[in-house]
């Protein structure tokens, strides 16, 4: 297979490395594309050869060499390549949420209902050995039908804060946590239950990050990046973009051409996404989901509970225990695997039974191996899965729009609809 690139941002690199390493037998890198040509060098230098490489306008170009195209590009632009890509009869993957807003999703089903290619969406929590396990017990039926399930998901101040300090901070580009990270934990439920959304209801608020609030608080002035401020190695809020040398590759060397800072201050002007999220969803199943996401805690994980006629499945996730006030200024330190503190317990409680606690197998590599699990399928093919982990265009459409629900639910304070076994508002 002859693979193009398309986005050559930090998220590029899982992909770019696999080819060139584990799964170099898959296929060759032959296009790359990005309107920044000092990230695009980047990977050139990374990938060791000349590779062509093209502005967004020239992607008609970039679809001529290439047999699949990986997009992880910013995500309100996915659904653009997305539909070129397929149009031309190209297989794409595409970096999760696949789009951002209803008109997306249309567009995306339309053209991958016309087209002789494939699409996967990467949605790589899947692969994580316990979220499988969960999948493995509910198939089994090990708590009998599931009729609720309460998830809540808890972003450090490292992680959290890193959302508002990138484009993601502007729901024009990243359609808010809710959409951009949220999909993930909407796509798990899908998967989890094997049914959709019908029913969505939410409230969500900016409650933390933002000029306003830190003037709430006290806050005053405030550096409107990292680089150069006066708090640069001891503010655990300000980023030091020049301690990694990727990102200061990717992103600090590369301002020059699009003018796009990294760095910006996560309390600063121009913040339009939330940070504190509650969100009701109802399945075509019956089972009725209440999801929180919070994006400054102190701890990173989530805590997942089903309820089913013949028990309860509980799932508790610690990624990382405490945030060290250093990470921002050491970007090393602000690594999850095998942090320390972190821990995984899965918990079958059967009726009139004791608890069991079911093992959790683990791999190497991130994600306790999930990610090498999901290569393994974008690369290779998923060769019957039965937990049917790769996942398709309509995965990523109602996992998308239950987080467009969601956002549209909390700003006009009415329940939306979801149709056609949730690929449709309304």
């Amino acid at each position: 297979m002859r693979y193009a690139f398309v986005g050559l941002g930090h998220r590029a690199q899982m992909y770019v490395d696999a080819l060139l390493g584990e799964w170099r037998d898959a296929g060759t890198i032959v296009a790359l594309c990005d309107l920044n040509r000092t990230r695009m060098d980047y990977y050139v230098e990374r990938i060791g050869q000349e590779v062509p490489c093209f502005a967004p306008d020239e992607f008609d170009k970039v679809l001529e060499l290439a047999d699949a195209v990986i997009v992880t590009t910013v995500d309100a632009t996915h659904a653009r390549y997305v539909c070129a890509a397929l149009d031309a009869g190209r297989d794409v993957i595409v970096e999760k949420p696949l789009t951002v807003d209803a008109e997306g999703c249309a567009a995306i089903a339309a053209a991958a209902e016309r087209s002789s290619g494939k699409l996967i969406v990467t949605f790589n929590y899947r692969y994580s050995p316990r979220n499988s396990a969960v999948r493995r017990l509910l198939m089994e039926g090990a708590i009998g039908e599931v009729t609720s399930v309460h998830f809540e998901w808890t972003l450090d101040t490292i992680h959290g804060a890193d959302y508002f300090r990138r484009w993601h901070r502007q729901r024009a580009s990243s359609g808010g946590l809710l959409v951009h990270k949220s999909t993930h934990h909407f796509d798990l439920v899908n998967w989890w239950l094997g049914a959709a959304p019908e029913l969505v209801f939410a409230q969500t608020d900016l409650r933390f990050y933002g000029a306003a609030n830190a003037r709430e608080r006290g806050v005053e002035e405030r550096p409107e990046r990292g680089q150069g401020a006066p708090g640069l190695g001891s503010d655990p809020f300000i980023l030091d973009i020049s301690a990694d040398p990727r990102l200061k590759r990717l992103y600090l060397d590369a301002e020059h051409e699009d003018g796009y800072v990294r760095d910006q201050d996560v309390f600063g002007e121009g913040i339009d996404i939330d940070d504190n999220m509650s969100v009701l969803v109802r399945y075509t199943n019956r089972a009725i989901l209440t999801y929180s996401l919070h994006a400054h805690a102190p701890w990173e994980g989530y805590r997942v509970a089903f309820n089913g006629t013949a028990g309860r499945l509980e799932l508790d996730v610690v990624e990382r225990e405490w945030t060290p006030p250093h990470a921002a200024i050491d970007p090393s330190a602000a690594a999850k695997e095998h942090a320390t503190g972190s821990s995984e317990r899965l918990l079958l409680r059967r009726h009139w039974s004791e608890p069991e606690e079911i093992a959790i197998e683990s791999g190497a590599g991130g994600h306790g191996g999930g990610d090498r699990l999901l290569l393994n399928d974008v690369f290779r093919g998923p060769d019957g899965d039965p937990l049917a982990r790769q996942a398709g265009y309509r995965d990523g459409i109602r996992s998308v729009l239950t987080g467009v629900a969601a956002t549209l639910s909390a700003r006009t304070g009415a329940p939306v609809h979801l149709s056609d076994h949730g690929t449709r508002v309304g």
